[in-house]
C-alpha cells in the first residue's frame, strides 16, 4: 500500500511540478509583451506567493483533519482552469489577478503532499527517503520543463503554450483521487503499545529539562524564508533580459543547469543519514557562497554557479522537510508543512518585490546572499537540534 501510493503520488507530482516549472522562463517575457513594468512583474510575482499564505493556513487544519487527496486534486484542477483564462490575458492588472488567484489555488498542494508522504513512512529513516524521493521527481521535472516551456512558447507562443499546460493540470487533477489513496493510519501515530522507536523518542524528548513542555522552535522556519527569497530573487533576474525566442529558450536551459545541480545531490542517498539540522546549515552556506559569487562577477561561468545553486538545493529541501519532522510529532504533519508553506511564501513574496525595487542600487543577488546569512545566524546550534536523531532505521520488533 504505501509503495503503491507513494508511486502514484511521485507519479501526479511530477505532472503537477513539470507544468508548474514550465511556466518559470514564460511568465517574465509574457508579462512584458503585456506592456508590464520591472517593478509591476516583481509585484506579480510576490502577489502569487503572498495569496499562499491563507490557502496554507486552511491546508495546515484541513489536511491534518480531512486528509490529503481531495486538498490535491482541488489544487490541480483550479490551477488548470487558471492557467487557461491566464492563455487569454491581454492586460498585465488581469495577469495580476489570474496570478494571485493561483497562488491561493496552489497552496495546499505542498502541503498536502508532504503530509500524506510522512504519514506513509514507519520510520524517521524512511522519511527521509520519502522526502528525498519527493525532491527528486520534483528535480526530475524541473530538469526538463523550463527547456521544454521554453521551446514550446518560442515555437507556438504564450497563449496556446498556457493552454496546454492548463489542460494537462485539470486532468491530472480530475484523475489523482482515484490514485492517491489514504493510508488507514499513520505507522508513527500508533498507539503507546505499537508505537516505533521514533514516536517513543519524540515523546522521550518532549519535556524540556525542568518537565515543562518543549516549545517548537519557531525560528527554524526564518530559513525557509531565506531560501525562498533567494529563489524568488533568481527566478525574476534570469528570465528579466529575455525579449527573442532564442533568449528566452536560453534562459529555459539556465533553469534546466540548476535543476540538474540539484539532481546530482539528491541521487546521494547515503546524505538522509547525516543530522539534517547539519546537512541543512551546509546547503545554506553553499547557497549563499554562490549567490555572492553572483553578486560580486567572480570569473566563474554562470552555468557553473547556476549548477552549485541547484547542488545546494538538492541537499537543503530534503534536509528541511526531515528537520522540520524530527523537531515536530506525527499528529502536526499538516501543520508542519503549512507553516513550511507560509514562510516559503513570505520569501517567494519578498524577493522579487525586492529585486524589482533595489536591483537599480544594489545587485539582488547580494540581497540573497545577505538573507540567507542573517538565517545561518539566527540558527545558531541548540541542543534541540539533534534530540532524538541516531542516523539508523528502525529495528524490526523482536520475532519479525
Amino acid at each position: 500500500m504505501t509503495v503503491k501510493t507513494a508511486v502514484w503520488l511521485y507519479l501526479f507530482l511530477f505532472v503537477a511540478f513539470f507544468d508548474l516549472h514550465a511556466q518559470y522562463p514564460m511568465l517574465t517575457p509574457f508579462a512584458i509583451s503585456l506592456g508590464a513594468a520591472p517593478s509591476f512583474i516583481g509585484l506579480v510575482m510576490g502577489m502569487y506567493s503572498l495569496t499562499h499564505l491563507p490557502g496554507n493556513i486552511i491546508a495546515g487544519y484541513g489536511v491534518d483533519r480531512y486528509g490529503s487527496r481531495w486538498f490535491i486534486s482541488f489544487s490541480l484542477v483550479g490551477a488548470g482552469v487558471l492557467l487557461l483564462l491566464q492563455s487569454r490575458v491581454t492586460d498585465p492588472w488581469h495577469l495580476l489577478y489570474i496570478r494571485s488567484i493561483s497562488g491561493f489555488v496552489l497552496a495546499f498542494l505542498s502541503p498536502a503532499c508532504m503530509s500524506l508522504l510522512a504519514r506513509l513512512a514507519k520510520d524517521h529513516i524512511q522519511q527521509g527517503k520519502l522526502m528525498a524521493g519527493n525532491g527528486l521527481v520534483h528535480t526530475i521535472a524541473s530538469v526538463v520543463s523550463p527547456a521544454a516551456g521554453a521551446w514550446l512558447a518560442a515555437k507556438i507562443g504564450f497563449t496556446e503554450s498556457f493552454a496546454i499546460l492548463g489542460w494537462i493540470l485539470l486532468t491530472t487533477g480530475l484523475f489523482a483521487p482515484w490514485f492517491v489513496k489514504e493510508p488507514a493510519s499513520s505507522p508513527l501515530a500508533a498507539g503507546p503499545d505499537r508505537a516505533p522507536p521514533l514516536a517513543a523518542e519524540a515523546a522521550e524528548t518532549a519535556p524540556a529539562a525542568d518537565g515543562s513542555p518543549a516549545r517548537f522552535p519557531w525560528v527554524v522556519y526564518v530559513l525557509p524564508i531565506a531560501i525562498s527569497c533567494g529563489q524568488g530573487i533568481l527566478s525574476f533576474e534570469l528570465p528579466l533580459a529575455a525579449r527573442t525566442a532564442d533568449e528566452v529558450l536560453t534562459t529555459g536551459l539556465l533553469f534546466s543547469v540548476v535543476s540538474l545541480g540539484s539532481l546530482v545531490t539528491l541521487s546521494l542517498l547515503f546524505l538522509h543519514r547525516l543530522l539534517p539540522y547539519a546537512r541543512t546549515v551546509i546547503g545554506v552556506l553553499a547557497l549563499a557562497l554562490a549567490y555572492y559569487g553572483m553578486a560580486s562577477d567572480w570569473p566563474v561561468p554562470l552555468t557553473v554557479m547556476l549548477f552549485v545553486v541547484g547542488m545546494a538545493k538538492g541537499v537543503i529541501f530534503p534536509a528541511l522537510s526531515s528537520f522540520l519532522l524530527q523537531l515536530s510529532g506525527p499528529s502536526r504533519y499538516g501543520k508542519t508543512f503549512s507553516f513550511l508553506s507560509i514562510a516559503l511564501s513570505i520569501g517567494s513574496f519578498l524577493g522579487p518585490v525586492a529585486a524589482g525595487t533595489l536591483r537599480k542600487s544594489v545587485s539582488p543577488f547580494f540581497i540573497s546572499f545577505a538573507v540567507l546569512m542573517i538565517a545561518l545566524v539566527a540558527l545558531s546550534p541548540r541542543p534541540a537540534f539533534s534530540e532524538g536523531w541516531n542516523g539508523r532505521p528502525t529495528a524490526p520488533p523482536a520475532g519479525h
